[in-house]
């Protein structure tokens, strides 16, 4: 249908370190129970590329979450974005433009844009050399030492920001998009 767009749906916390085991077929059926056409998921950490109307998708969060947690158990937050807004994320990051070495780059995808205070209060040299740049509903990441390495963790921008935070490497990001052209 034309009135349908593509989206990718990211969770947090799923299957991590062997917690919160949920099988990448399952959670595609809960996309389409909850109605999504065209679903796929790519790796195991929860990104799921789906097709919807806009008023569904707004809904999605809430409703995934629900269904995660009362089949297994557990609470899983889910951030959406288009196509579109997946494609202004690899335009705007602002690390590209110093030809950094890509498997250092990460982005954190924010479920509620933060307030200008909140952003003013990150401490810049909490976890040097790492870097960021918070951009809009993004934090743009740079970890030369690893992300494992990294102070600046979900739980770090969550508490600051007062909202919750998932963590995709520039890889999954580019690769997600280009699975969301096709």
């Amino acid at each position: 249908m034309a009135d349908r767009n593509t989206y990718v749906a990211l969770l947090r916390g799923i299957n991590v370190g062997g917690k919160h085991p949920l099988p990448m077929k399952e959670l595609a059926a809960i996309f389409v129970e909850a109605k999504c056409c065209e679903v796929r998921t790519y790796i195991q950490s929860g990104n799921v590329i789906f097709a919807a109307t806009c008023d569904a998708a707004q809904r999605l969060p809430a409703t995934i979450g629900k269904k995660i947690e009362t089949r297994f158990g557990f609470t899983a937050p889910v951030i959406l974005r288009s196509r579109d807004e997946l494609t202004q994320v690899i335009r705007e990051n602002p690390f590209l433009k110093f030809g950094l070495p890509e498997n250092t780059l990460h982005t954190y995808f924010l479920a509620d844009l933060p307030a200008a205070a909140a952003v003013k209060s990150l401490d810049p040299s909490r976890s040097p050399p790492d870097e960021f740049v918070v951009l809009g509903r993004h934090i743009y990441l740079r970890t030369p030492n690893g992300m494992g390495r990294t102070k600046l963790t979900s739980t770090y921008f969550d508490t600051k920001l007062s909202t919750i935070a998932t963590a995709r490497n520039w890889a999954t990001v580019k690769k997600l998009l280009e699975m969301m052209q096709s």
